[in-house]
């Protein structure tokens, strides 16, 4: 079908008002839109969806919000936290004192010891229940106090001991002489000697001699040193009881009573040093320090209550084992055996 030349004419006409009439719509559209940055974006926002048209709706305020239904409570079933999975709370035990190995009364009887290993001489012995000692006491003469001397106390007899218990957890005796009374603690292989007299020195008038008998009675230095492997592993346990100790103690104590055991600690490490400076090679083996620290240890324990009789901790080091020598023959695959010999 054919249209005639007036119409095809008029449809021609007819579409450029249509695009001129869609020009008019964009450009419409664009005098709407901000200038603003800010609201330019909020217009495509809300155009493509990503703006607030994007939020969940609001619920309006004021409004109250009913609460989700509760499920049924059994009344048999157990209420939180009883029943058989609770377990009651139970407190800490309190903290218990290390107790270290007291020595034996007897352990050093017989042998010889010498003033920190040094010099002098003091050997106790045994006869039944009573006990004795012997002992030279090295000094210096009093009218030339640069020479040295010895003197055997109680005329070179042996001097009787007084036991007297173990207020400190060792054992303690008493010399009583006349010209040097001395208060002896029995420690682990060595001896720690007090002089109980009006100060640190006794004096032998008739002997010109004074003696300073306070300090470690030990073993020399040459039987020390091969041990200071074991006596440094003894050294730490002796350390961590004393401090363990002295934590318990100042624990247990209140207010005012705190500040007599801080000092009598300090007083404790400067009378271990002051003590032990002078022992033979005290560096090289630690044996002195390791002795008045054991001492310390157990005194405290003693004083907190604690049974000593059975120790918490071992201040021995264990010894290696000896290994065994190789026997000839025993080993089939050793160079030049013959395990087929003798069949």
């Amino acid at each position: 079908m054919f249209l005639p030349v007036s119409e095809k004419v008029s449809t021609i006409k007819a579409r450029p008002s249509r695009v001129a009439a869609g020009a008019l719509l964009v450009f419409a559209g664009l005098t709407v839109v901000p200038t603003t940055p800010a609201r330019a974006q909020n217009f495509f926002e809300e155009l493509f969806g990503i703006g607030r048209a994007a939020r969940p709706p609001q619920p309006p305020r004021n409004v109250p919000v009913q609460p989700p239904p509760q499920q049924p409570v059994d009344p048999a079933a157990p209420a939180p936290g009883d029943g058989a999975e609770t377990r009651p709370s139970v407190p800490a035990p309190p903290r218990q004192p290390v107790v270290l190995r007291v020595p034996a009364e007897d352990n050093v009887a017989g042998q010889e010891l010498l003033l920190n290993g040094l010099n002098g001489s003091l050997k106790i012995e045994r006869n039944g229940s009573a006990y004795t000692a012997l002992m030279s006491l090295p000094g210096t003469k009093i009218s030339q106090p640069t020479e040295s001397c010895t003197v055997k106390l109680n005329g070179g007899k042996p001097v009787s001991l007084s036991a007297e218990g173990r207020a400190q957890g060792v054992s303690r005796f008493s010399a009583s002489s006349a010209e040097c009374p001395l208060r002896l603690e029995i420690l682990d292989g060595s001896v720690l000697a007090t002089p109980l007299g009006s100060g640190p020195a006794c004096t032998f008038t008739a002997a010109d001699c004074e003696t300073t008998p306070s300090g470690l009675w030990g073993p020399g230095a040459a039987s020390l040193i091969p041990q200071a492997g074991e006596f440094d592993t003894a050294r730490g346990v002796a350390d961590k009881a004393v401090r363990d100790n002295y934590k318990i103690m100042t624990q247990r104590s209140r207010g005012s009573d705190v500040r007599p055991i801080v000092q009598e600690q300090a007083a404790f490490s400067s009378d271990r040093e002051q003590a032990c400076r002078t022992y033979a090679r005290e560096g090289a083996h630690g044996y002195c320090h390791l002795r008045f620290t054991e001492a310390r240890a157990i005194a405290l324990a003693t004083r907190l209550g604690a049974n000593t009789a059975t120790p918490t901790a071992s201040n021995t080091a264990p010894r290696p084992r000896r290994s065994r020598a190789p026997v000839e023959g025993m080993n089939p695959d050793a160079p030049g055996a013959e395990p087929f010999a003798d069949q």
